[in-house]
């Protein structure tokens, strides 16, 4: 479909079979800046990624230890057992993501940042320049999308490049 000058397409996933239907689609479809006869780079995929931080979790306690105990108390292993959870769920989701890149024999780079993945999505565009976002849409009706938000929609209005929604899982 798009050929052109795309030096770096950012391909959002995270986790659900739309994003990993959007990485397909941009694999597919989009064809890169080729290599330069000058110093031989060429535009790149990269598979992003936002990892839910884990202060919302770890920001948890047991409460206060009765009679006199202190009650600022945390949990090193209840911290570290969270991260490590976020952490095997990154590593699925940049498993799946390899698959279809092996798949479809296309080499890509990941970035895995932590926060609000609204936010992260566009500080990344932001930092990186790129020159399109692609990411997948859950289509979340009126109801939830007024609660959660969508992440497409703010990504839409925020970064500076083209955006390329994929809705549905056909």
């Amino acid at each position: 479909m798009a050929s052109g000058n795309l030096g770096l397409v950012v391909i959002a996933v995270d986790g659900s079979e739309e994003s990993m239907n959007a990485l397909r689609w941009a694999l597919t479809n989009l064809r890169l800046r080729p290599p330069s006869e000058t110093d031989g780079s060429g535009g790149s995929f990269l598979v992003l990624h936002v990892q839910s931080p884990p202060s919302i979790a770890t920001s948890l306690n047991p409460g206060a230890i009765p009679f006199g105990g202190p009650s600022d108390f945390e949990v090193p292993a209840f911290a570290a057992a969270i991260e490590a959870h976020q952490r095997r769920i990154t590593d699925a989701i940049l498993n799946r993501a390899f698959e279809i890149c092996d798949e479809l024999h296309v080499k890509a780079k990941t970035e895995v940042v932590v926060g609000d993945p609204k936010e992260k999505i566009c500080e990344t565009m932001e930092k990186l320049h790129a020159d399109l976002l692609v990411m997948g849409s859950r289509g979340f009706g009126p109801i939830k999308r007024m609660f959660l938000g969508s992440v497409s929609h703010y990504c839409i209005n925020q970064v500076s490049c083209p955006v390329v929604v994929i809705k549905g899982t056909s």
